[in-house]
């Protein structure tokens, strides 16, 4: 009897590595959605914007303090009620069918990058002082005039090796998107090693793929903090 067929994990190593481009496209879309939706909310906490800034506190809370897997379940087993719901409601026809999994993934993904960088952003924020600003006031600048030209490139680089983190992170939580259906590097180790109860050589398999890309992911982040570091943004003198 063999312990670990490495052979079956050769041949199939190509198959698992075709579930990569979904891999990295659910953490590409959600990285980026969720990065401006955690700058809006960390904007809303750090002016105190009324109602906003409680229910983003609320939001986050709720996001950092439940199971991605559980959030994953609830999205794909209540859409479809809320949409049956509505269609009792308003005699609308929406179908739930024709919802791609790959969305659940979109919306769930998103919501908890959103929640992660709202407080990287907050710190990155908190950090650069507020005379800056003022500055910027004093020249007739707008607030938004001061934080697109001055503020928000310092945080960039504050914030980057945290956000290089957070990237990698939502690669490796992918493995649970295949729980809705997804198919990407894990939901199709799964399916390869469900055809012959090779589950050890395929695990092994997708481990390796996902070290691989999360090491690239790494090493791309090094080198563009290390560019940032080198060419670090000055903030233009303001003299009123």
């Amino acid at each position: 009897m063999t312990v670990f067929d490495i052979s079956f994990a050769i041949e199939h190593f190509p198959d698992v590595l075709k579930g990569v481009p979904i891999t990295l496209l659910i953490a590409a879309v959600s990285i980026v959605i969720g990065s401006l939706i955690g700058l809006g909310m960390a904007l809303s906490r750090i002016y105190k914007v009324p109602i906003l800034n409680q229910l983003t506190t609320v939001f986050v809370s709720f996001i950092r303090g439940t199971p991605l897997l559980v959030q994953l379940y609830v999205f794909f087993y209540g859409i479809p009620e809320l949409l049956d719901w509505v269609n009792a409601t308003w005699e609308t026809k929406w179908n739930a069918d024709n919802i791609s999994p790959l969305w659940y993934a979109f919306i769930v993904y998103s919501m908890n990058a959103a929640a992660y960088t709202t407080e990287i952003f907050r710190a990155s924020l908190n950090s650069i002082t507020s005379g800056q600003m003022e500055a910027c006031h004093s020249v007739g600048m707008t607030t938004w005039q001061g934080l697109r030209r001055i503020v928000f490139p310092q945080m960039i680089v504050m914030a980057l090796p945290n956000m290089g983190n957070i990237f990698i992170n939502l690669i490796k939580s992918t493995s649970l998107a295949f729980a809705v259906k997804v198919v990407e590097i894990m939901a199709i180790s799964k399916m390869i090693a469900n055809k012959g109860y090779n589950f050890l050589e395929m695990y092994v398999v997708a481990s390796i793929i996902y070290w691989i890309v999360c090491l690239l992911l790494e090493l791309m982040f090094y080198y563009l903090e290390k560019h940032l570091s080198a060419h670090k943004y000055k903030p233009t003198t303001i003299t009123s």
